[in-house]
């Protein structure tokens, strides 16, 4: 029976688990006995514990692992746009959106969290899941980017969708801000033309 647990884990797609997760999986199993059945697993190594009350099997997925710790979030800024080759400072940080300003290193993995207002945070346009991860378009990785840090320099707006873009920019109510997603569009069509 207590196998159970773990093969079940194993045959989901998801990497990261918080116990509260595998509780809702196993209701008829109280929360203290699978407290215990997940400290015991971790002790032998069949499975890993990288934080109180969260586990992960080998090769997790960290992207998961970010969303997990501060949720809900969702990775964005700096790392989508590396990966979508927007910048090209590398940097091994995984950078997120979410509810509260934070920095911290799991498992050897450096997390960024910036907060930015419920109104954008709660909106899923232009988030999607990769893996069992949240996760920016570069579209809205670089909204994101515009509205928390204002001069920013990119170093190739060619690849980005503007349509997209002037679409998904009225999520952030912001005046202010659809001046500086104009300013960068004038500056895609400067280098464009």
């Amino acid at each position: 029976m207590k196998n159970n647990v773990l093969l079940s884990l194993y045959k989901r797609p998801e990497t990261v688990f918080t116990l509260g997760e595998i509780a809702l999986m196993f209701p008829e199993i109280s929360r203290e006995n699978l407290k215990e059945r997940m400290s015991y697993f971790a002790a032998q190594g069949a499975i890993g514990k990288v934080r109180k009350g969260i586990y992960v099997k080998d090769n997790y997925d960290p992207n998961e692992l970010a969303n997990k710790l501060y949720s809900p979030s969702y990775v964005s800024l700096e790392t989508v746009l590396l990966k979508e080759g927007i910048i090209f400072q590398y940097s091994e940080t995984i950078f997120l959106v979410s509810y509260l300003s934070r920095q911290l290193i799991v498992d050897n993995h450096n997390f960024v969290y910036k907060k930015i207002k419920d109104e954008v945070l709660f909106n899923h346009q232009g988030i999607e899941k990769v893996k069992e991860a949240e996760v920016a378009s570069k579209e809205r990785a670089f909204l994101d980017t515009i509205f928390l840090y204002k001069n920013y320099y990119f170093d190739n707006l060619g690849s980005l969708d503007w349509e997209k873009i002037m679409s998904l920019k009225e999520i952030y109510a912001s005046r202010i801000f659809n001046q500086r997603v104009n300013d960068y569009y004038r500056i895609y069509k400067e280098e464009h033309v």
